[in-house]
C-alpha cells in the first residue's frame, strides 16, 4: 500500500506542477534576446533604410505632412520654411509614434493537455508564448494577453520586461486533465473572438497559440474582423502521434474535449492510414479558414525544442 500511495502521490504533484520552472523561463528570456539580434541584423542587411518605423521608441512624434494654416491653429507648429518659400502661412502635422502592443491568446482548454512526446501541447504553448513575450519586451513593446481555459484570465499590456514576466508566469501555471471535460463549462470561443476584436488597439500584434480543434465556419467571420484590425500570427500546435498514429495494438482512446471514448486498432495499416488521411484533411480545412481569415499560419511540433530558429524563419 504505501508504494502505491507514493506513487499516487508522485503523480499528483507532477500534474499538478507548473508547466515551466525559473530555469526554463530563464532560457527563454535568453533565446529572445538572441531572437532579437538576430533580427536586428537581418533588417540592416536585407532591408534599406525607411522601409518599416523603427522598433525602438523614440521622440514620440514624427513629421507626417505641412498644410496651411487656420484660425486657431498652434502656432508654435508653425512650418515657416515652407512659409517663407510660399508666402502663405504653413503648420507642419505629426504624426504619433505609439508604443508597439503585443497581445497573446494561450490556449488552455481540454485537448490541449495532451502529449506523447517530450512535453504537453500546452506546455508548449507556455513555451512559445514566454519567449515571444522576452521578445517584444526586448524592443520595449507593451505585452499583454488572455488565457483561455475553464475560467479565461485576461492579462493588462504592460511595459517592457513586467508584460513578459507576468505573461510568463500566467502561462506557466499548472494545467492538469480535466477529470470530466464533457462537463466542463461550454467553450465559448466566438465570444473569445468577439472580445479580442473590440478591446484590442487597432495595429496590434496578436498571437494565438491553440491546435485549431475549436476553429469551425462559424468562426471565420470573427477571425476576419479581428485580423482586420490587427496583425494576427496563428501558432498551431500539434503532437507527433496526431499526425502519424503509432502501433500499439488495440487501444482505447479518449476524446479529451468531447468526452467521448473509442477502440481503435492501432496494429492495422488501414487503420493507421485512415487516422492520417483524416488529420491530414483537417489540418487543411484549419490552414484555409485561417487563410481566408487574413492570419499568417505557423504549424509547430509540441516536440521541438529550438523555438527561436522556428520562429525566426516565420517573421
Amino acid at each position: 500500500m504505501r508504494p502505491l500511495a507514493r506513487t499516487q502521490s508522485g503523480l499528483r504533484a507532477a500534474t499538478h506542477a507548473p508547466l515551466l520552472d525559473a530555469n526554463e523561463i530563464a532560457a527563454l528570456a535568453l533565446q529572445a534576446a538572441w531572437l532579437n539580434e538576430a533580427g536586428r541584423r537581418r533588417e540592416v542587411h536585407d532591408h534599406h533604410a525607411g522601409d518599416w518605423s523603427s522598433g525602438w521608441l523614440g521622440r514620440g512624434l514624427d513629421f507626417e505632412e505641412s498644410r496651411p494654416y487656420a484660425a486657431g491653429d498652434d502656432i508654435r507648429d508653425m512650418d515657416w520654411r515652407t512659409t517663407a518659400r510660399t508666402g502663405r502661412a504653413y503648420l507642419k502635422i505629426y504624426r504619433e509614434e505609439r508604443q508597439p502592443v503585443l497581445h497573446l491568446v494561450v490556449d488552455r482548454q481540454a485537448g490541449m493537455r495532451f502529449g506523447t512526446r517530450r512535453r504537453l501541447k500546452v506546455t508548449q504553448a507556455a513555451r512559445v508564448a514566454t519567449l515571444l513575450a522576452f521578445q517584444a519586451a526586448g524592443r520595449n513593446a507593451a505585452v499583454g494577453g488572455t488565457l483561455w481555459d475553464t475560467e479565461d484570465l485576461a492579462l493588462p499590456p504592460l511595459h517592457g520586461r513586467a508584460g513578459a514576466l507576468a505573461l510568463a508566469g500566467a502561462a506557466a501555471t499548472a494545467c492538469p486533465p480535466e477529470a470530466d471535460a464533457a462537463a466542463a463549462e461550454p467553450v465559448h470561443d466566438l465570444d473569445r473572438l468577439a472580445w479580442l476584436a473590440a478591446v484590442l488597439p487597432r495595429g496590434a500584434q496578436v498571437t494565438l497559440i491553440s491546435d485549431f480543434a475549436w476553429l469551425g465556419t462559424m468562426h471565420e467571420p470573427l477571425l476576419a474582423r479581428l485580423a482586420e484590425r490587427v496583425d494576427l500570427l496563428a501558432v498551431e500546435i500539434l503532437d507527433p502521434a496526431e499526425q502519424a498514429l503509432p502501433d500499439v495494438g488495440l487501444a482505447r482512446f479518449h476524446d479529451m474535449a468531447s468526452g467521448r471514448e473509442a477502440w481503435i486498432d492501432t496494429g492495422r495499416a488501414a487503420e493507421r492510414e485512415a487516422q492520417t488521411r483524416a488529420f491530414r484533411s483537417r489540418q487543411a480545412d484549419v490552414a484555409a479558414r485561417l487563410a481566408r481569415a487574413g492570419a499568417r499560419h505557423l504549424v509547430l511540433g509540441s516536440a521541438v525544442d529550438d523555438l527561436a530558429p522556428v520562429l525566426l524563419a516565420h517573421a
